[in-house]
């Protein structure tokens, strides 16, 4: 009669083994990265446990939570253990973690410098891989009234609807604007279309009488503003 494996769901760990346990007794800030994942999956697979797993698939992203957050779902259940169902709450809850820091930020709402453009923005661009133009309306006060994606995918000229642009800002009452887009490749060097861009907004809305304020290029851990380097 064959062996009948051993379990490594949760329940059946060795009582100091539990991350939920642990989570309950010493609270959430004493679990490790691993241990919060092992939380999320519940179970590893016959050879090892869910934190081992966890570990596992940390170890691949080199202990990194962002680079965890950029794993697609068939990157995932390529991990021994991990099918779609586990790989979803993955996902999900990288997702919500992300989705905070951008509420967080957004929660701040006055922009005071190009530093606070970055920590509205990146949450929202810096981690993908592909190009997204955004620009943010601001009152006289410089509180954010709203953000718009204005284009996906490469950034051209073409792309931009100037006269959307301003039809929102008129709509808000925004008296300022600031142009934010990504750049995958992590390049903080402006193109020629960036610049192109950047002035053919400045010159439009000025004729409103509105300012545009700043231009962001954001990538994952960094940004360049064309308002700090003298560009507008």
């Amino acid at each position: 009669m064959q062996e009948k494996p051993p379990s490594f769901t949760i329940k059946h760990w060795n009582h100091d083994d539990q991350p939920r346990e642990k989570l309950l007794n010493k609270g959430k800030m004493a679990l490790s990265d691993a241990e919060l994942v092992a939380i999320l999956i519940g179970s590893g697979n016959r050879d090892e446990s869910a934190v081992a797993l966890s570990k596992r698939i940390l170890a691949h992203t080199n202990n990194n939570l962002s680079a965890l957050g950029k794993l697609s779902l068939k990157q995932l259940i390529s991990f021994k253990g991990i099918g779609e169902a586990k790989a979803i709450t993955i996902l999900a809850a990288l997702e919500l973690g992300r989705r905070r820091r951008g509420e967080e930020a957004l929660e701040r709402k006055q922009i005071t410098s190009s530093r606070s453009v970055y920590e509205l923005m990146q949450p929202v661009i810096g981690e993908l891989e592909h190009e997204e133009f955004w620009i943010i309306y601001l009152n006289n006060s410089n509180k954010v009234l709203q953000k718009n994606q204005l284009s996906k995918g490469g950034i051209t000229g073409t792309l931009v609807d100037v006269r959307l642009v301003l039809k929102t800002a008129l709509e808000v009452g925004a008296t300022g604007l600031i142009l934010s887009h990504n750049h995958p490749s992590g390049t903080l060097k402006p193109s020629e279309a960036d610049k192109q861009i950047t002035q053919k907004l400045k010159t439009a809305a000025e004729s409103l009488d509105i300012k545009v304020l700043d231009h962001l290029i954001i990538t994952e851990k960094a940004y360049f503003s064309f308002a700090d380097e003298i560009l507008l």
